[in-house]
């Protein structure tokens, strides 16, 4: 149930009727009208757009159109309508539309926000897919939560979704991994490990090494790279991927699919998806103009095989083959991308990081030229982080060697901490991270205080439950709700009303930080109410000697605590039942 999108449906369906009446003309276009909060709640429950946006292709004076649309508003569960300025309109709720809401969120219970608006359209959701040459480091946790918060979202949203990792082991890097996989396989056999330069550095390997010496001995030892370099690779390969698939369930994460770029080789899968390109004219030979700006030393015109990026919007075309026939990094993502084209999803969204924007243009065209424009791509850049404690930069243990490990953040600030506060700016902004500040107790911190509003409510129906209230959801939807009357209550309603349109807008925009804000906000509103309480004892969740006003206040208390953990789930945040 979306209170907005019921009175929205009331808005258009009264404008329709002013077409009928000649009050409008045909053809008009109603998508753009809108139904919201208003900015300033004094105005009003809520806001529509409908005389603003309709007045130029009418013709019409936006305050003509406001007055003829009010005048047919007025009645059901719009108690009045207010023409403001230019041609706004200002909408306020009989008081029971209100108080049903409340009913609403306990009747549906975990379902209470949910939407048909992603009406079963497959989505696919490629996120993290770090290289699986170690664990997963600090910049790829706000990745890891932020693409598995947004496949919540459009779940919960109606959305049909896959989350995958794209291994990327076909490269030169899962060499590197193999050739350091053998230094630490030396190590296990009593010989010093040469850890040159280039190799990567770190203990996570030792174990692999190890293990390379419980399967093989020391039968590879001063054996030529060539005997062992592939079966070292897929090893030590399979090894990483354990180590990631470890560090994604410490955040709750499991992928529904694990796609491999060295199956892409050899199998003419990459060819294929050139060709389809080559069929549409859009592969050809040809040579790129020279980079802007000053020229790398090494620059010099050659010819290579050229992919018409161009046509779709990229600022240049792109190189899918090399002179020497090898293919570029960006063919087999070319193929990946039809993979997943070909297996039927209608949106695709990657989420990279933020050195990966050069690249958005080009897969962009890719996809667009791939599925006839019929497969829209979204790639979403997730910015840096950065480490703190007490406002100083914070530097960790480094047990990669080289970086800083998501286990190390996670084991100190715990995977529900770390979630949250991974979500409280949006992706493409940087974000701070400091470990004091996430673990105070204070307003100031966003997980804090939304979990702290969880453990209140939880607090008063264990107090109700007590005293001899039925505190079951189907109980206390039959309370007489009549009784939250006060404006700080309705206002607390209100915000329990905005949840299934805060999903919607959060999941059109593929923005799950939008959820945190809303539940911060959410908690607010239930802190002033009980705060009030303190003072004014009729607005307390629990009313001595009075069970039928308590169970009706304890009904809002109960449809808070339903948004909450909706909001929470969405996140992948554990709602907190007390503090301690």
């Amino acid at each position: 149930m979306n209170l907005f999108n019921d009175i929205r449906a009331r808005v258009i369906d009264a404008l329709d009727a002013m077409v009928a009446a000649g009050d409008l003309p045909q053809g008009l276009d109603f998508a753009n009208v809108t139904v919201e909060p208003p900015r300033d709640p004094a105005h009003g429950d809520m806001a529509t757009n409908a005389a603003m946006v309709l007045a130029k292709p009418a013709g019409m004076k936006p305050r003509d159109i406001a007055e003829k649309l009010a005048a047919r508003l007025t009645d059901g569960p719009i108690a009045s309508v207010e023409v403001a300025g230019p041609g706004f309109l200002n909408l306020r709720l009989a008081p029971g539309i209100w108080q049903d809401q409340v009913r609403a969120a306990l009747d549906g219970g975990e379902d209470f926000g949910r939407s048909t608006y992603g009406a079963g359209q497959k989505v696919n959701v490629e996120f993290v897919s770090a290289n699986p040459t170690g664990p997963m480091h600090v910049g790829h946790l706000r990745g890891a939560v932020f693409g598995d918060a947004l496949a919540s979202l459009l779940g919960f949203s109606g959305h049909d979704v896959t989350r995958e990792y794209y291994v990327n082991d076909g490269g030169a890097q899962v060499d590197v991994l193999a050739r350091s996989a053998y230094e630490r396989y030396r190590e296990a056999n009593g010989l010093e490990p040469q850890i040159a330069e280039g190799l990567y550095p770190g203990d996570y390997l030792i174990p692999v090494g190890e293990a390379l010496k419980a399967r093989y001995g020391d039968s590879l030892i001063d054996k030529p790279e060539e005997e062992w370099l592939v079966e070292i690779r897929d090893f030590a390969t399979a090894q990483m991927m354990d180590l990631i698939r470890g560090d994604l369930a410490l955040l709750g994460i499991s992928m529904d699919i694990f796609s491999s770029e060295r199956a892409l080789y050899g199998t003419g899968r990459i060819e294929a998806a050139i060709e389809r390109l080559r069929s549409a004219g859009l592969i050809y030979r040809g040579t790129l103009e020279p980079p802007k700006g000053k020229l790398p030393e090494d620059w010099e015109a050659r010819e290579q095989t050229l992919f018409k990026s161009s046509e779709f919007g990229d600022d240049v075309d792109r190189p899918i083959q090399k002179s020497d026939g090898a293919w570029t990094y960006f063919a087999p993502d070319i193929a990946y991308h039809w993979d997943k084209i070909d297996r039927g999803f209608d949106q695709l969204i990657d989420i990279f990081g933020a050195d990966h924007g050069g690249y958005v243009k080009r897969m962009n065209a890719a996809v667009k030229a791939l599925s006839n424009g019929r497969v829209p791509l979204d790639v979403k850049l997730i910015q840096l982080v950065k480490l703190f404690k007490n406002g100083e930069p914070f530097k960790m243990s480094k047990r990669a060697g080289t970086f800083v490990t998501l286990r190390d953040v996670v084991e100190q600030a715990g995977a529900d901490v770390t979630r949250f506060h991974m979500l409280t700016r949006k992706n493409d902004a940087p974000l701070d991270f400091d470990f004091a500040k996430v673990l105070e107790q204070s307003k100031d911190n966003p997980v804090w205080y939304v979990q702290y509003a969880s453990a209140r409510v939880h607090s008063v129906l264990r107090r109700a439950a007590e005293l001899g209230v039925d505190v079951s959801d189907a109980a206390l939807a039959k309370a007489d709700l009549s009784k939250l009357d006060h404006p700080a209550e309705l206002e607390l309603i209100r915000k329990v009303a905005e949840w299934p349109r805060q999903v919607e807008h959060a999941a059109r925009a593929h923005e799950p930080h939008r959820v945190a804000f809303y539940l911060y906000d959410l908690a607010s509103s239930l802190h002033s109410l009980w705060n009030r309480g303190n003072d004014e004892t009729g607005l307390r969740f629990v009313q001595d000697g009075d069970l039928d006003t308590t169970a009706s206040k304890i009904a809002l208390a109960r449809s808070v605590g339903v948004v909450i953990s909706s909001g929470l789930g969405i996140l992948g945040v554990t709602p907190a039942e007390e503090m301690r």
